[in-house]
C-alpha cells in the first residue's frame, strides 16, 4: 500500500464505534481506523497533528506491549499508524458521509490530522482464492463472564444477576433497544457446550452489538440500534446452508434450517473452545470468593433450576457434541476471561482508590507522567500492572486502577473467528492448519477493540453502575410497558420455513 498513490475510490465505508471510522479497502485485505469528533469541532479540531498521532500509537502500543502479552499474542493484530495525504482523507470523508448511520453523525471524521491505523481486514483475511466459497468471519463482543465479590458492591444483585443482563433492561427502558437480548455471558464464558450453545443461538436471535457475520468481507446479519425491524433468518439460512452441506447422509439441500443453524454454533464453540496454542487443557474455576457462576437472569439457569438442574436438551441438535467441559487455557475465552479478573474490586471498590489517586494528582501534576496515567503504554506500564501489591501506597492506588481500565478493555474487546471451507484446497497458512471435526473449516481467531480506557472515565463508570442497578431494582428485572416481546426461537422460525427453504437456489 503506497500511501503516496492513495486513491479514494480503492476505499469503501466498513463501520464506526463511538470514537473512530473503519474504512476498507476494496481489493486489499486492509482497513484504516481513523479518529472522529463531536460535529462542533468540525472546523476547529480538538487536538493537533502531533497529539493525534500520539493517541493512535498509543493504541498500537497498548495493543502490542499490554494486551497482547496477557491476552496471547496469537489472538492479537496492532497494526501501525500511518500518515496519509490530508485531500485523500478529506475525499474519503465526503465519500462515506452518505453511507454512515444517522446517529453516528453526531461526530466527524478527523481530516485535519492525516494519522490512521492501519490493520488487517480480519472479516476478509487472505485465506482463498477469490474463486472459491468465500470465508465466513463471525464477530462477538462477548462483555464481562463473571460476577463480583460479595465485599466489594453495595447491593447484593451485583452478585447474582450479571452487569450484562442487568444493561439490557437499561437499555430497553432508555430506547436505545426495542427488546431485550436473552444471551448471557457467563453461559458463554462457563466452558459447558450446552451453556455455550444457548448462549450463541441467542446471540444469533438478539445480534444488538454483540454479534455480526461477515460472508467474504461483507456484513449479512446484524442489528441496527433502535430499530424494530425482525432479522431475516431466511436470508441468513440461505447464506450459511452451502458451508454446512457434507456427508452421504445430506445431500443437495436436503438440510433442515434447526440443523444448519445447530451446525453452524456447533463450529463456532469449538473454534472458541480450541485454542491451538497446544496448552495443557486447565478449565476456568471460580475465584475464591467468586462463589457463583450462574447469572439468575439466564434462561439457561432458569431451565436447569425448573427442571431439577436437568438441563432441558429439547432445542438442541442431536448430533451437537453438548457435553460439559470448562475452558481450555490456551482457548480465546480463557484469556480474555482471566484479563477481566483483574478487575477484582468493582468500580464500587476500585472509586475510592481513583479519588485518592485523582487528588494526588491535582496536588502533584508532574506525577502523572512518572505513574503513567497516560502511557507510555510500555513494559515499565505492564511491570507496574503486574507487580501490584497490598501497600497503601499512591503507587498502589495506580497499578489498581491500571489494572481496572486493562479489564475494562478486556470486557469491551471483540473476538472474530474467521471460517474458511477446507474441503476444495489445504490451507497451510500460520495459524490456519487446525481441523474441525465436520464440516470441514480452517479458521483463526482474533480478538479486536483492544484501545485503552482513559484514566478520566472511571467516575463516569460508577454513575453508569449505579444507574444500572438501581433501574433493574425499580422494575425487579421486569421490561418496560413499551418494550417489544422477544422474537420467537430462531429454531421454531427455521423449522416453520423448512418446507421453503429446501430447494432454495443457489
Amino acid at each position: 500500500m503506497e500511501v503516496d498513490k492513495m486513491e479514494e475510490n480503492d476505499w469503501k465505508y466498513h463501520g464506526e464505534g463511538n470514537k473512530s471510522l473503519v474504512v476498507s479497502h476494496v481489493q486489499l485485505s486492509r482497513v484504516l481506523r481513523l479518529l472522529k469528533y463531536p460535529a462542533e469541532d468540525s472546523e476547529n479540531p480538538p487536538q493537533t497533528a502531533e497529539q493525534a498521532f500520539r493517541q493512535i500509537q498509543n493504541i498500537v502500543d497498548f495493543s502490542s506491549n499490554v494486551m497482547s502479552s496477557l491476552l496471547g499474542e496469537k489472538f492479537i493484530h496492532s497494526g501501525e499508524v500511518v500518515k496519509l495525504p490530508l485531500e485523500f482523507v478529506r475525499q474519503l470523508s465526503i465519500k462515506v458521509q452518505h453511507q454512515r448511520p444517522a446517529w453516528r453523525c453526531d461526530k466527524v471524521m478527523d481530516i485535519y490530522s492525516g494519522c490512521a491505523l492501519c490493520l488487517p481486514n480480519l472479516t476478509s483475511p487472505a485465506l482463498h482464492q477469490p474463486t472459491h466459497t468465500p470465508p465466513l468471519c463471525i464477530e462477538i463482543k462477548p462483555k464481562c463472564g463473571f460476577l463480583p465479590s460479595t465485599k466489594h458492591v453495595s447491593k447484593d444483585i451485583k452478585t447474582k444477576v450479571c452487569r450484562f443482563c442487568m444493561h439490557q433492561h437499561y437499555k430497553v427502558a432508555n430506547g436505545k433497544w426495542k427488546r431485550r437480548s436473552l444471551y448471557c455471558p457467563l453461559d458463554l464464558f462457563s466452558g459447558n457446550r450446552q451453556r455455550m450453545h444457548f448462549a450463541i443461538r441467542h446471540l444469533i436471535e438478539e445480534p444488538q452489538n454483540n454479534f455480526k457475520i461477515f460472508k467474504g468481507g461483507q456484513c449479512i446479519y446484524s442489528s441496527k440500534e433502535g430499530s424494530d425491524d425482525s432479522l431475516d433468518m431466511n436470508s441468513l439460512l440461505h447464506h450459511l446452508r452451502p458451508y454446512f452441506l457434507y456427508g452421504n447422509n445430506r445431500i443437495n439441500s436436503h438440510m433442515t434450517g434447526k440443523t444448519v443453524l445447530n451446525d453452524f454454533i456447533q463450529v463456532l464453540v469449538n473454534a472458541l473452545m480450541s485454542g491451538g496454542g497446544g496448552g495443557d487443557g486447565g478449565e476456568v474455576t471460580d475465584r475464591p470468593g467468586e462463589g457463583r457462576s450462574f447469572c439468575e437472569a439466564s434462561l439457561f439457569n432458569k431451565e436447569r433450576i425448573r427442571h431439577g438442574q436437568k438441563v432441558f436438551l429439547s432445542t438442541f441438535s442431536d448430533s451437537a457434541d453438548l457435553g460439559s467441559q470448562g475452558l481450555p487455557s490456551d482457548s480465546v475465552l480463557f484469556r480474555i476471561l482471566q484479563t477481566q479478573m483483574l478487575d477484582t474490586l468493582d468500580i464500587e471498590g476500585l472509586y475510592p482508590l481513583y479519588r485518592r489517586l485523582e487528588q494526588h494528582l491535582h496536588d502533584f501534576p508532574k506525577e502523572r507522567t512518572r505513574l503513567q496515567i497516560d502511557g507510555p503504554y510500555n513494559e515499565a506500564f505492564l511491570e507496574k500492572l503486574q507487580k501490584c501489591s497490598t501497600e497503601d501506597s499512591v503507587e498502589d492506588a495506580a497499578a489498581k486502577v491500571h489494572q481496572y481500565r486493562v479489564a475494562m478493555t478486556a470486557k469491551d474487546c471483540s473476538i472474530m473467528v474467521a471460517l474458511v471451507p477446507s474441503g476444495e484446497e489445504e490451507n497451510d497458512d500460520e495459524g490456519l492448519s487446525r481441523r474441525l471435526r465436520l464440516p470441514a473449516f480452517s479458521y483463526s481467531v482474533s480478538i479486536l477493540d483492544l484501545d485503552p480506557k482513559p484514566f478520566d472515565s472511571i467516575a463516569r463508570q460508577l454513575r453508569l453502575d449505579q444507574k444500572i442497578v438501581s433501574c433493574y431494582l425499580r422494575t425487579g428485572g421486569a421490561l418496560p410497558k413499551g418494550s417489544l416481546p422477544t422474537l420467537p426461537g430462531i429454531f421454531a422460525a427455521a423449522e416453520r420455513d423448512d418446507c421453503t427453504l429446501l430447494f432454495h437456489p443457489m
